[in-house]
C-alpha cells in the first residue's frame, strides 16, 4: 500500500552544505556523505494554524504535536502511549544543588522505560511510510529496546545490534519482545556500522537516529512538551545528557519550534553533560573545530559514544540557545543516581542521571548561577542497570526475626 507523505513537511536540508532535498527515504547529504547529517524542515505557517486549532482536542502523548511530525496521516498510530511524561517540582533537590528551582522530566515513565521511545515510535512509523516490514538499530541499549517494543505493538519484526558490553536487563527486554539480538564483539560503534551493512545487504529499514533525519523529530517532542508543560514558569535551563547528539539536539529544535509558533516568548539554555569517559561533542564545543573520535570508558552505557553522528546538530542547539557543555566523573554519575532517587522520588540509570551530575557540577563552577532555575531531563528507567545501581545504593541489613536484631541495627546508625 503506498501512503502519502506528510502533511506540513517540506523537505530535508543538509546541516553542513545547506543542500535541500524532496521528502523521501534518504539519510544523509549526498554532497557532503556520512558528515552531512539531515533536518527535517516543515510549513510552520500552515502546521503553527492547525496545530493552534486542534491541540486542545488532542490526547496528551506525542501525536499532539503530529503536525510537526514527518508522518504520514493514513498510518494508524501506535497503541502505546509515548510521551507527556511527568515534570516534577524537587524543592529538596533543588535546596541541595544550590538552585531557587529545580523540575525533574521523568522519560523512564515511557512503554520501555527511556526516552528513546519517542524516537522508535517515528521510526516504525516510518518504516511503514516507506514500504519495509522489518527494521533494524545499533544500540547501547535503549534505543534497541524501545524499538523491540514500538516493534512488537505493532507487528514489525526488529534485528538488534548491541555491544559486547549492554547491560542484561537491556538485552532481557529486547529478547522478552521477539527482536532478534547480535550480541557484537565490539565496541558501540563496530555495531553501528554492522548494523547499517546489514540494513543494506538484506533491506530493513535503518532506525539509527545518528544518521536517520526522521528519528530526531520524536526526540524533539521532549523539547515541546517541556514548553507546553512549563510555559507558565519556563525554566532558565534545559539539561540533557549527551551521548550522539541527536537527544539534546532534538530537544533545542523543539523549543526553538515552540517559539516561532509562539507558545514561548523565550528559550531557555541547554546544558548538555557527557561522562568524562565519553566526552567528543565536549571536546569539540570546547575547541570550536571538527570532531575527534575517541575511546570510551564510563558506566553511563547509554552515551558512551566514541564516534558521534550528530554532534554537528548537539552543538548548534547548545550554542543557539547560549548554552553550556560540562562532563562529569563516574562517580558524580552514581551520587546523583542515589541523590536524585532520595530527595527526588526519581529512579535513573546512570546515562538517565548524568544531567542531573552535571547541574550539580554547573553550579558548583558558577555555570548556573544559584538564581536561576532548571529542569532535567531524566532519560531511562534505573532498573535498565541494576549493576550500576547496587553499586550506588548501598546495602542490605540481613539479620534475624527479632526485634532485637532491629534495635542492634538502628543503634549502629545512630552511631555513625
Amino acid at each position: 500500500m503506498k501512503f502519502s507523505s506528510p502533511q506540513f513537511v517540506t523537505g530535508l536540508k543538509c546541516l553542513v552544505c545547506g543542500s535541500t532535498y524532496p521528502h523521501g527515504n534518504i539519510f544523509t547529504c549526498p554532497h557532503c556523505g556520512i558528515e552531512g547529517i539531515l533536518d527535517v524542515e516543515y510549513d510552520y505557517n500552515s502546521a503553527g494554524s492547525n496545530l493552534n486549532s486542534k491541540i486542545a482536542n488532542r490526547s496528551f502523548d506525542i501525536w499532539r504535536y503530529k503536525d510537526l511530525l514527518p508522518i504520514s496521516p493514513e498510518i494508524p498510530l501506535p497503541h502505546l502511549h509515548v510521551g507527556w511524561t511527568p515534570v516534577y517540582d524537587v524543592p529538596r533537590l533543588s535546596r541541595y544543588f544550590g538552585l531557587r528551582k529545580l523540575f525533574l522530566k521523568d522519560d523512564g515513565r515511557n512503554p520501555t522505560n527511556s526516552f528513546k521511545d519517542r524516537a522508535s515510535a517515528i521510526g516504525v512509523m516510518k518504516a511503514i511510510e516507506f514500504g519495509f516490514n522489518t527494521i533494524a538499530c545499533a544500540s547501547t541499549g535503549n534505543a534497541a529496546s524501545s524499538l523491540a517494543g514500538l516493534s512488537a505493538a505493532i507487528g514489525m519484526k526488529s534485528y538488534i545490534f548491541v555491544p559486547e558490553r549492554a547491560p542484561e536487563p537491556k538485552i532481557t527486554q529486547l529478547l522478552i519482545f521477539g527482536a532478534t539480538v547480535f550480541r557484537v564483539k565490539g565496541t558501540y560503534e563496530q555495531a553501528f556500522d554492522l548494523s547499517k551493512q546489514s540494513c543494506d545487504q538484506f533491506g530493513w529499514y535503518n532506525r539509527n537516529s545518528g544518521t536517520n533525519p526522521f528519528l530526531v523529530e520524536g526526540k524533539k517532542t521532549a523539547g515541546l512538551e517541556i514548553a507546553e508543560q512549563m510555559k507558565e514558569h519556563l525554566p532558565d535551563w534545559v539539561v540533557v545528557s549527551v551521548g550522539d547528539g541527536c537527544t539534546i539536539g532534538g530537544i533545542g529544535k523543539g523549543l526553538h519550534e515552540m517559539k516561532q509558533l509562539g507558545l514561548i516568548d523565550r528559550i531557555p539554555r541547554l546544558l548538555g553533560v557527557q561522562a568524562e569517559g565519553a566526552k567528543p561533542i565536549l571536546d569539540a564545543f570546547a575547541s570550536g573545530k571538527d570532531l575527534i573520535p575517541s575511546d570510551t570508558n564510563t558506566i553511563a552505557d547509554s552515551i558512551a559514544v566514541g564516534t558521534p553522528r550528530n554532534w554537528r546538530r548537539a552543538i548548534q542547539q547548545v550554542r543557539l540557545s547560549h548554552g553550556e557543555m560540562i562532563a562529569v566523573s563516574d562517580e558524580e554519575i552514581l551520587e546523583a543516581m542515589r541523590v536524585t532517587a532520595r530527595l527526588g522520588g526519581v529512579f535513573g540509570e546512570p546515562a538517565g542521571v548524568a544531567g542531573a551530575a552535571g547541574l550539580k557540577k554547573a553550579v558548583e563552577q558558577n555555570i548556573v548561577k544559584s538564581n536561576e532555575t532548571a529542569v532535567v531531563v531524566i532519560t531511562g528507567n534505573g532498573l535498565k542497570d541494576i549493576q550500576s545501581a547496587k553499586q550506588s545504593a548501598g546495602k542490605e541489613h540481613f539479620v534475624e526475626p527479632t526485634l532485637d536484631a532491629v534495635a542492634d541495627i538502628l543503634e549502629k546508625q545512630l552511631k555513625l
